[in-house]
């Protein structure tokens, strides 16, 4: 389909996905059920409209623009390649972000 972009997930942002779910599952596991959930329905969503999502300011001296989805507390950091969306952080939205994290 036109306009379709591809959304790959690297292995960090595995990893937080899954820390965060363990994280809310302890107190409220239907919380984090229902929280996996909808991160993926926004996150198959920028199939269609990734560039719907603000630019991360702090990323313009990595001389790459990277972006971000708010949900919750959460922010999804992504780049666009081409046609395909990488997912690359997935941290709490108060955390400061450390650029080279997204470099690795």
């Amino acid at each position: 389909m036109r306009g379709r972009h591809r959304v790959r997930i690297t292995a960090a942002a595995q990893r937080d996905v899954e820390s965060i779910h363990d994280y809310i599952a302890e107190t409220a596991p239907r919380t984090a059920d229902a929280w996996i959930g909808e991160l993926d329905r926004q996150i198959q969503a920028l199939e269609r409209f990734p560039l719907r999502c603000a630019v991360i300011p702090e990323t313009t001296e990595l001389g790459r623009e990277y972006r971000h989805l708010i949900y919750g507390r959460y922010r999804t950091i992504f780049r666009v390649d081409g046609r395909v969306v990488w997912i690359v952080r997935v941290i709490q939205g108060a955390q400061l972000l450390d650029t080279e994290v997204l470099e690795r």
